[in-house]
């Protein structure tokens, strides 16, 4: 297999389930790799955030002049966006020749297609000579196929409740998943402001050296600018992060805390913070693409996360109307997703997307109409993201607003094409 497509399908078709959570495959498969970090290596879980941690503690750390490499996932369009050495994307052919490492040390050992393809990411990290690795965490975090890499600092983000059927029924259970990553002795810093009691208890039972905001880190700030205080630093006079949203600071705060304890082994300065703040980006994230109508694309698809993007979206001003876009998966607790941004919505495009996981628009159509005190506005379905996107730019006036959130898929069936530049009624 000499394309990174084939070594993909080759994945897919390896083992029965696309999740099954545990790290003793993975590990038996690390050690025949001998596949190890010689850098500082930061892991972040948490179930809403960690997409803009990793990219805010990749932007100071590059604007810090320190080599990085990220891993996260799930990707947007192209499945090589899950890994960044030095801030560029990785090639597709640079992997290669680690997808062929992990299949030669698996030796017929059953890996996931996400346990596989992390360990080829890992592998292509390790041979990158890294200052430093940031990892993304992909679910939960004890079982998760990256807390097989033993972390300096982990950074645990906002915690909700999300994929409860692997992780339990509420959020004590979901945080002693995510408490998972943390290791003795080593900082652990919690951005989410209420954090469940189980992750604290399990940071002091295994002797974490834990930082919790409120107490080991905080936060304040008017209109024009915010500061961060932590363990005898402080930081005023700080621009807010390019990546939009009010909780955002809370992601930063988390990322200043971990720059902050680990700065014996990765110094930075206040200029890089304030650069790297200033300069990071991340598609899908509250993304406002200018034009008429005004698009917003956003992958929140969790009752948090959702509650989250109404609140953006009410700060943003006055539209006549929100039409929005929405495709998910089919374990979602769409109900409360729906009486959050409701109120907000004008008219709703419902889609079909490219994955068995998925809910079928015709059903998330019937599931908003369940809804005991929904607003009624006009509701259609649509066979692609991309059919819903043309029709609400049919419909929509220069003045409005089109959302298109919900799964990466969703986002992704947009972006593949590259950012779109709407024209009422006009879209190509």
């Amino acid at each position: 297999m000499k394309e990174l497509g084939d070594w993909l399908a080759h994945c897919e078709r390896l083992h029965p389930k696309s999740i099954d959570l545990g790290l003793q495959r993975v590990q038996e498969v690390m050690q025949r790799m001998q596949l190890r970090f010689d850098c500082p290596v930061i892991t972040v879980a948490g179930t809403n955030g960690k997409g803009s941690t990793c990219a805010m503690l990749e932007a100071i750390a590059l604007q810090a002049g320190w080599r990085t490499g990220v891993y996260t996932s799930p990707h947007l369009v192209h499945f090589e966006e899950r890994c960044r050495i030095a801030g560029d994307i990785v090639k597709g052919e640079d992997l290669v020749p680690h997808f062929e490492r992990v299949e030669t040390a698996r030796q017929g050992a059953t890996l996931t297609y996400f346990e596989f393809t992390t360990l080829a990411i890992l592998s292509l990290m390790a041979a990158s000579a890294l200052d430093v690795a940031i990892l993304e965490v992909g679910l939960g975090g004890r079982l998760d196929a990256v807390n097989a890499v033993d972390t300096d600092c982990a950074i645990i983000t906002s915690i909700d409740l999300d994929h409860m059927e692997y992780l339990g029924p509420d959020r004590e259970s979901i945080g002693r998943e995510k408490a998972g990553i943390l290791r003795p002795g080593k900082p652990a810093i919690v951005s989410d402001p209420v954090p469940p009691h189980s992750v604290i208890q399990y940071a002091e039972a295994i002797g974490a050296d834990l930082w919790l905001l409120g107490r080991d880190f905080n936060f304040s700030g008017d209109k024009q600018q915010w500061a961060w205080a932590g363990r005898g630093r402080r930081h005023a006079g700080l621009a807010y992060p390019a990546l939009r949203g009010a909780n955002q600071l809370l992601n930063a705060s988390g990322v200043l805390a971990a720059f902050e304890a680990l700065r014996q082994r990765l110094p930075v300065t206040a200029q890089a913070i304030r650069n790297g703040l200033a300069m990071v980006e991340l598609p899908g994230r509250f993304q406002i693409v200018p034009g008429e109508p005004t698009l917003v694309l956003d992958v929140a698809h969790n009752p948090h996360s959702v509650a989250a993007l109404t609140a953006n979206l009410d700060a943003m001003g006055f539209y006549p109307t929100t039409h929005a876009v929405f495709g998910a998966m089919a374990d979602k607790d769409l109900a409360p997703m729906f009486a959050k941004i409701a109120p907000l919505v004008d008219r709703w495009y419902f889609t079909d997307l490219p994955t068995p996981r998925a809910a079928s628009a015709q059903d998330l159509l019937q599931r908003w109409q369940a809804l005991p005190a929904r607003r009624d506005v006009p509701a259609s379905t649509h066979a692609s993201p991309q059919d819903a996107l043309r029709a609400a730019a049919a419909a929509a006036e220069p003045a409005d607003r089109i959302l298109v959130f919900g799964s990466f898929y969703t986002v992704g069936g947009i972006l593949q094409h590259g950012v779109p530049r709407l024209a009422a009624k006009h879209l190509g």
